[in-house]
């Protein structure tokens, strides 16, 4: 092997012994060796990168990717295609949002956050008096964009946290409307909260809430008159840091768990409190898991 190749090879497996999440669960001189020996006589970083791909997929985070140079610029351009943030009013009175995932470029988020803004104004006329929260179809992407978006419905206060695998925490919060790490700004603006941010919720989820997706579930979860509807979710309720190595390379690696409000840490699907079978999402013309919803916040006060 070159000096070139494993000089690479080492990089990215310190890397991953350093922040992995699940880095205290696995034996580094074992997957050392494979890797190793996988990238025999490497002589380009783009050698190895079969090895990288095999060592990611030992720490067995279900969450963790590697990207080779032209992946990374693809994956990581300025557009990305989304759905539309949806907000509009059912009936006696509840707010329905829509909220996809996004990734993109800071163009991209603010787009987004315009976008989901107006729709939480046009479901809260005059004012909702409960919440249909849908993340069903939330693949993931930033969350901090979709955190900025409901979190006046949220309310103030903290909401989750990430937990690495010392068991260290950083804290999620909401301060009037934007959500701030570790008492932070993100940089998303104020907004006011809606109904004084205690309004009833009901959050929608489904297998194909992924990642972000499902931190915002977590966001949710330990709030008071809080309840969620749907299935399991993908079971990727992890945090991921991007790492650029030298020839451009994205090493896109797990390193963090979300935790909820109350302190609780999800690694794997998250089971809603109600369960209901997606039908929409198996091409079905009716949505029980929006009826399920809004028959719970039809029995809630002020929506009854």
């Amino acid at each position: 092997m070159s000096d070139k190749a494993r000089s690479y090879l080492a990089t990215a497996l310190d890397l991953m012994e350093d922040k992995a999440l699940r880095r205290h669960d696995v034996d580094w001189d074992e997957i050392r060796r494979t890797a190793f020996t996988d990238a025999g006589s490497a002589q380009r970083p783009g050698d190895t990168y079969q090895a990288i791909e095999a060592a990611l997929g030992s720490l067995g985070d279900g969450h963790s990717s590697f990207f080779d140079p032209k992946r990374a610029e693809e994956s990581h351009g300025d557009e990305q295609v989304r759905s539309p943030v949806e907000g509009r009013v059912l009936a006696s009175g509840m707010g329905y949002l829509s909220l996809p995932g996004v990734q993109g470029s800071e163009r991209v988020y603010q787009q987004y956050l315009r976008e989901g803004r107006d729709a939480v104004a046009k479901a809260d006329r005059p004012n909702a008096c409960g919440w249909v929260i849908d993340l069903c179809r939330n693949r993931g992407g930033n969350m901090w964009p979709m955190l900025a978006v409901v979190g006046p419905i949220l309310g103030d206060g903290d909401v989750g946290s990430f937990v690495d695998a010392d068991g260290k925490k950083t804290v999620w919060s909401i301060e009037k409307g934007s959500p701030r790490l570790d008492g932070d700004s993100t940089g998303w603006g104020t907004s006011p909260p809606v109904g004084g941010g205690s309004a009833p919720v009901a959050v929608l989820t489904s297998r194909s809430t992924a990642s972000s997706g499902e931190a915002v579930t977590v966001a949710f979860r330990g709030r008071p008159d809080t309840r969620s509807f749907g299935e399991d979710t993908t079971g990727v309720p992890t945090g991921n840091v991007n790492h650029r190595l030298s020839d451009g390379a994205i090493l896109n690696l797990t390193e963090v768990m979300d935790a909820d409000r109350t302190g609780r840490a999800y690694d794997s699907p998250i089971p809603p409190d109600q369960p209901v079978v997606d039908n929409l999402g198996r091409g079905g013309s009716k949505d029980p898991v929006l009826d399920a919803a809004t028959e719970w916040l039809s029995e809630q006060p002020g929506c009854a």
